[in-house]
């Protein structure tokens, strides 16, 4: 039996005359850790939300475990709880406590019980080191902290597939590093994600393949190693220098090294 979890075929998505994904097409087995990279406007984000069914396509399949996504489906919002998806403005509801936010979509799109749905929220937290912020409010807490929570309330649906936008983009650098820490752990136990990123380190450590679209099409892809260290493509090539270039002129002390 085929692992295949996600099939991508295709895919088309346009916003009037201008086509931002022009006929992507790939799979992710179960378990795997797809990257996506890119220049800026070249269609990560759009991707993740057409998978999503945030967007309606205008061309080819998105199938997840033999159901087709598509917005106007019947099944859509049982569908959606297969897909969690975390974004990099967290979403909180700012009346409501930690484990308010992560309880509430448990609680009353799949109808558990509380009791259930506590401990498990509870036992989320303190794998994320913030059980101690249960009772805490959005406001209370640090922009690390509140991204952890969104990725806990996430994890709490028990999607099949995850999916992270940029979510490390709103933080100051100090906080970037707790939320990449929980996004390996996911990753080393076993979880199906698909990451959108800017932070080329952390996508050579996490990927086992890593997507580079440019102009809404997939220009290159591969396991990390080869893409980082050895890009195929002349276009891959220019976008990785531009970030060594970056990072070089941001930390004046990698030069001398």
């Amino acid at each position: 039996m085929s692992n295949i979890m996600l099939k991508v075929d295709s895919l088309t998505k346009c916003f009037g005359d201008n086509t931002i994904l022009n006929g992507i097409s790939f799979d992710v087995k179960a378990g795997e850790v797809i990257v996506v990279v890119g220049p800026s406007g070249c269609g990560k984000s759009t991707l993740l939300r057409c998978i999503n069914a945030l967007e309606p396509i205008q061309g080819g399949s998105i199938v997840l475990e033999e159901d087709t996504i598509n917005p106007p489906s019947k099944n859509l919002a049982s569908l959606r709880q297969k897909v969690g998806m975390v974004f990099q403005s967290y979403d909180l509801f700012p009346h409501m406590t930690v484990l308010k936010n992560v309880m509430i979509a448990p609680m009353k799109v799949q109808k558990r019980k509380k009791e259930e749905v506590e401990a498990e929220a509870l036992a989320l937290l303190d794998r994320v080191g913030l059980k101690d912020k249960a009772n805490s409010f959005p406001r209370e807490l640090s922009g690390g902290q509140k991204q952890r929570v969104a990725i806990v309330r996430s994890l709490c649906m028990h999607p099949d597939l995850l999916l992270f936008d940029e979510v490390t983009a709103a933080l100051d650098p100090e906080m970037v590093r707790e939320v990449l820490d929980v996004m390996l752990d996911l990753a080393a136990n076993g979880r199906t994600m698909i990451i959108v990123t800017h932070e080329m380190s952390f996508a050579k450590a996490i990927a086992d393949r890593v997507l580079f679209l440019d102009g809404g099409s997939i220009v290159e892809q591969g396991p990390p190693e080869q893409f980082f260290d050895h890009p195929q493509t002349e276009r891959a090539q220019r976008f990785l220098h531009t970030f060594e270039f970056t990072a070089v002129k941001a930390h004046p002390a990698l030069a001398e090294e």
